[in-house]
């Protein structure tokens, strides 16, 4: 799951991305509204954490962007202590919830996963390729009766091979989500990931192949 944090107070943005990255989720930090919006209508979130009060573009005029283009990303706003007239004006506009300053981490914490839980809830179904099922929200994955362990990384490869599958997945917006997860990656990353992933699967029928000078894609031989 990937969150977009938008906070212009460094501290406070570092700490909310080292607690989510602790808690498996990949994470991206925009500093101003433009970024954010940026972000948003060129990446994949399953969650922004909003606050209002930023430079550039406020954070309303980003959820008001964000619900034009019918982008469905659950919103949770951060707000002053009062900002009663803007957590109004927010919910009335697309906020999903709202959290006031200061706030409890673990509260955050409980918020993001309630939330995620909501807007996944009909990607609850598992993905099933021949014998390979994942879980896209319990980050989970079985090759036929065995538990398949993969790394977060290699789970991030697979998920978006088998959303598109058998469809071609461009190398750009693989190293895109794995760039969401840490920002330490080579610029072979995906090329090494992939060939795990493919040790993995060895003699399962399901193949990785490869699309030369364009990406990846997965399929079942039967």
């Amino acid at each position: 799951m990937n969150v977009l944090i938008v906070e212009d107070d460094a501290l406070l943005a570092d700490g909310l991305s080292t607690a989510l990255r602790r808690a498996s989720y990949g994470v991206v930090h925009a500093a101003d509204g433009r970024t954010a919006d940026q972000h948003l209508r060129g990446g994949e979130f399953d969650l922004v954490v909003l606050d209002l009060g930023l430079p550039d573009m406020d954070g309303l005029e980003v959820l008001r962007a964000l619900r034009q283009r019918k982008q469905p990303v659950p919103v949770l706003v951060l707000t002053a202590r009062d900002g009663m007239d803007q957590q109004i004006e927010s919910l009335d506009t697309g906020a999903d919830d709202y959290m006031e300053k200061p706030f409890e981490l673990r509260e955050l914490q409980a918020r993001v996963r309630a939330l995620l839980r909501r807007g996944h809830a009909e990607i609850r179904e598992k993905l099933r390729l021949g014998p390979l099922e994942i879980d896209p929200f319990a980050r989970t994955a079985r090759l036929g009766d065995a538990h398949l362990e993969l790394t977060l990384r290699e789970f991030e490869v697979l998920e978006a091979l088998m959303t598109q599958a058998p469809r071609v997945v461009g190398k750009t917006r693989l190293n895109q989500r794995l760039a969401l997860q840490a920002e330490d990656i080579g610029p072979n990353a995906v090329e090494v990931y992939v060939h795990r992933l493919r040790r993995r699967l060895d003699c399962s029928g399901v193949f990785i192949r490869t699309v030369r000078g364009v990406g990846y894609s997965i399929e079942y031989l039967e």
